[in-house]
């Protein structure tokens, strides 16, 4: 659905109703270290790394700490895209061994840091508890969570009773996003909700 997502950031802490303002939103993950200066390997959670040009001071956390955990702000030195992932260099760390403490990080940013959409797109995090209908105006749930297996969008919508449809997001599935109304309006493949419901 790349012209719904062209970027798109992931965040387990938002919804459709939150100030882009105050939010931080994922972006990436610390891998490892990669030589000996400081730099480190970022698997980006964006579909573009242009993601990062406007970016001068991101916010890293441990990855088991949870959402409720206040970030540590760091400045952004450099970064570079290499074989599929963006290597960078944060003020302050400047030795491998530094970078290595930041290895399984999560990399935040400020949602009004990130550069703006072009009209159709959205970023991931606006779309989580977003209220998810069938094209026939049926209630179906809530998109509970959005995962990239493969590189592939899905979203994870967890049902009034408590279950959950893995959604695969292509362009003829998702009809309608009004993300105001915090709604989408999907149509999905045959069989998908039989499989899950």
């Amino acid at each position: 659905m790349t012209s719904h997502q062209e970027r798109t950031g992931h965040s387990g802490e938002a919804s459709p109703t939150m100030a882009r303002e105050t939010k931080l939103v994922i972006i990436g993950k610390v891998l490892k270290p990669h030589g000996v200066r400081g730099e480190v390997c970022v698997s980006p959670f964006v579909d573009s790394i242009s993601v990062f040009d406007s970016l001068q001071k991101v916010y890293l956390r441990e990855h088991e700490a949870g959402p409720n955990t206040r970030p540590k702000a760091v400045g952004v030195s450099s970064f570079r895209p290499h074989k599929g992932c963006v290597l960078m260099t944060f003020e302050g760390v400047d030795q491998r061994e530094t970078a290595e403490a930041l290895r399984g990080h999560l990399l935040l940013a400020r949602a009004k840091d990130l550069p703006k959409l072009e009209p159709g797109e959205v970023y991931q995090f606006e779309l989580l508890g977003a209220s998810v209908f069938l094209e026939d105006g049926r209630p179906l749930g809530r998109i509970k969570e959005i995962q990239s297996p493969a590189g592939r969008e899905i979203w994870v919508i967890e049902t009034s009773e408590g279950r959950e449809v893995l959604f695969p997001v292509a362009e003829e599935f998702v009809l309608k996003m009004n993300l105001e109304a915090g709604s989408v309006t999907i149509a999905p493949p045959p069989g998908l909700l039989e499989l899950y419901l």
